[in-house]
């Protein structure tokens, strides 16, 4: 009796041919974290929420750039919502000083998208040679950004610092809130949850 035996190179063409036909972005995942936000309280916690406020570039930063403008727009926005009122860097009582950072991460891929092993056997019965090949449908690793803005309140008279704190959260690079509008709101709001918070805390928002 004639015996049907698989050819091992055909088995692995089929089952790449398979691999490039299926559709890689039904491995696709929402890579957004969680906005994770820390604060401090200055010793005049009184003096929080209350009075004029002008939101301005912290030391080194560019306040005038385009870039710069969602997020400084985010944060007067929360302030006002939190009871400030806002003013210019000249009337102003409090003095919100304002850095915003972006990084832009592309990890690189470590393994070959496809791994094959091929096993043989000897018996009794026959002789078979099996074919086991693992496929990653993933596609490279996509392109991350990790947005944040850090934020010091001032008692402008003074100097002192009545309040500090800084979020931040990674997202995929192409993903809507990696946007500079979307990302500012997001930590803004985040920022300010139950404002102004206890001194040292971190947590996190999603």
């Amino acid at each position: 009796m004639a015996m049907n035996r698989s050819n091992p190179s055909r088995l692995m063409a089929g089952a790449i041919a398979l691999a490039a036909a299926l559709p890689l972005g039904a491995c696709a995942t929402n890579h957004t974290t969680p906005v994770e936000v820390t604060r401090f309280v200055g010793p005049a916690p009184a003096e929080l929420g209350r009075g004029t406020v002008a939101v301005i570039g912290a030391p080194g930063a560019d306040g005038g750039s385009l870039a710069f403008m969602p997020y400084r727009t985010a944060v007067a926005e929360e302030l006002a919502r939190l009871g400030y009122t806002l003013a210019g860097p000249e009337s102003a009582a409090q003095i919100a000083e304002l850095r915003i950072t972006r990084q832009v991460n592309a990890p690189q891929r470590r393994n070959s998208p496809v791994n094959v092993g091929v096993g043989g056997s000897t018996g009794s019965y026959g002789s078979g040679v099996g074919v086991g090949i693992g496929i990653d449908l993933s596609g490279p690793p996509p392109e991350m950004v990790e947005n944040g803005i850090g934020l010091i309140i001032r008692d402008k008279q003074t100097g002192d610092a009545l309040w500090e704190g800084r979020a931040s959260f990674t997202t995929k690079a192409n993903g809507e809130d990696a946007m500079a509008a979307p990302a500012a709101q997001r930590l803004a709001q985040a920022l300010f949850t139950d404002f102004p918070g206890e001194s040292g805390e971190t947590f996190e928002v999603k």
